[in-house]
């Protein structure tokens, strides 16, 4: 068992034709991904990367049965891929595209939870699970199988994280890049059910930002739910008071939303907290260690 992809994960991808599609279809691939399709309309019959390429989502998946989408399209246009891909019964669609109107990110998340399709992103480096399958953009070369998850708002500090885990010996279960973006389809909320259920992972890295509510309403999750270890971390501590900054969720309203709050939730819950990213192995290998003794 795995947190939403695994060896039969087989991926379209919309937009494949494009830099971006291209350079992270062939990097996919190497980690081992099933990408079976792609779609770029008026380039059915080519290939990229040995991907065939599909007018349609909906050709892509009657003719190799495709089940999940990573989705490259331009902004102005990815609410309709994503409407295409839930339409032709895509089930995991994982939105690396940024700068996708609020609005439209709204009628995206309203119609793929109504349809039964789980949304990673937008804005987004999307899931990896190592030695099974990955859906986006994450380095292939900072991972390493294991029974760390990882859960992040952040990008480029998922990155640095998970290759501080994996230099320290350990290894990662699934990790999931949720984005940054005000409205997202998958929140810590909605992940932390999956990790729970997981046999295949033993602690849970959680990595939040300044910003929205996400991490607190994590942290009221975990207190009540969530049965395994967590280490946290929390980026924007030395942010100046009422400073706006970071991705387009760093608002921060009535108290909530700052680093101080989310890092109180989280320790009250249990979490150990780190204060630099660096600490996080450390943090990781003591929390095991110590399940590991009871």
């Amino acid at each position: 068992m795995t947190v939403l992809v695994d060896r039969d994960t087989r991926v379209v991808v919309q937009g494949i034709t494009g830099h971006q599609g291209t350079v992270h279809t062939r990097q996919m691939k190497l980690f081992g991904t099933q990408v079976v399709a792609g779609v770029t309309p008026g380039k059915a019959g080519n290939e990229v990367e040995g991907v065939p390429v599909f007018d349609s989502v909906r050709d892509a998946v009657e003719r190799t049965l495709a089940n999940a989408a990573c989705i490259f399209v331009p902004a102005p246009f990815a609410k309709d891929a994503l409407i295409e891909a839930v339409d032709a019964g895509i089930r995991l669609a994982t939105v690396v595209t940024e700068h996708i109107p609020f609005h439209d990110m709204l009628v995206m998340y309203h119609y793929a939870k109504a349809k039964g399709t789980r949304i990673i992103g937008p804005n987004c480096p999307g899931i990896a699970s190592p030695g099974k399958s990955k859906v986006g953009i994450i380095p292939n070369v900072v991972f390493r199988p294991g029974r760390v998850g990882v859960i992040s708002r952040s990008g480029t500090l998922t990155y640095e994280i998970v290759n501080g885990i994996t230099e320290h010996g350990l290894g990662e279960s699934t990790c999931i890049g949720l984005g940054g973006d005000p409205v997202v389809g998958t929140s810590f909320v909605d992940a932390l059910p999956l990790f729970e259920a997981d046999p295949e992972t033993d602690l849970l890295v959680l990595v939040g930002e300044i910003g929205g509510t996400a991490e607190e309403d994590g942290a009221e999750y975990i207190r009540h739910h969530f049965t395994k270890p967590v280490v946290a971390y929390i980026a924007g501590r030395s942010a100046p008071p009422g400073k706006r900054m970071g991705h387009a969720g760093a608002i921060i309203t009535r108290g909530r939303g700052t680093a101080e709050s989310k890092l109180a939730a989280l320790e009250a819950a249990g979490a150990k907290v780190a204060r630099f990213p660096y600490e996080i192995p450390d943090l990781v290998a003591a929390a095991l260690a110590e399940k590991g003794r009871r």
